[in-house]
């Protein structure tokens, strides 16, 4: 029985929800122990795909948990080796631009550099409309962190947003896998436009 302890964080591409609740139910029927942390956008707003309300019991009853959503309730992650692997999905653009950065303001982003403290991976799943405009370079430099790794990806409208790019949520559980490996699932860049949404 698989008894690894992921901490799995949501920031706000709102439209990728329903695919990262399948891929999420899915780890947790392979016996992943996950832990659900929010940004703040994530457990303020209301949107047309999901009421706040929604998402968090959606995330209760996939996980048996209260997300994490303050400052407070994330710290500890790293300090008391609280999980093995931290996954961040969806990851909007401006989480990218935060990360590549230094800046760890929200829960989803400080539980993710508590959780890096330890040597841990941190896998990271794009999903932003400038993934190859101005996130572009933000991607660029996250990809040369440690321990930090990426959900393959690939642009999910190439005609009608070509600038736009997200993740394969389907291939999430091999690339975490390999990410507690310490190794990056590859390609990283798919050539076939994706349907997440």
């Amino acid at each position: 029985m698989n008894s690894t302890r992921v901490g799995f964080a949501l920031t706000g591409s709102f439209c990728t929800f329903k695919k990262v609740f399948e891929t999420m139910r899915r780890l947790a029927e392979e016996g992943y122990d996950l832990t659900p942390i929010l940004s703040y956008a994530v457990d303020e707003y209301d949107t047309r795909f999901f009421s706040r309300e929604e998402v968090g019991k959606k995330l209760r009853e996939i996980t048996g948990k209260e997300p994490l959503c303050t400052l407070p309730e994330v710290e500890p992650i790293g300090p008391k080796k609280l999980l093995d692997a931290y996954v961040i999905a969806p990851m909007t653009g401006a989480s990218l631009g935060k990360m590549a950065h230094g800046i760890f303001d929200t829960p989803a982003l400080l539980g993710a550099k508590s959780h890096l403290r330890n040597g841990r991976p941190v896998l990271v799943a794009p999903s932003t409309n400038d993934g190859l405009g101005a996130a572009a370079e933000n991607i660029g430099k996250i990809l040369n962190m440690k321990n930090v790794y990426f959900v393959p990806f690939g642009q999910d409208d190439p005609v009608g947003k070509p600038r736009s790019l997200v993740a394969d949520f389907n291939r999430l559980p091999q690339a975490l896998a390999a990410a507690l490996a310490g190794a990056q699932m590859q390609p990283i860049l798919l050539g076939v436009s994706l349907s997440n949404k």
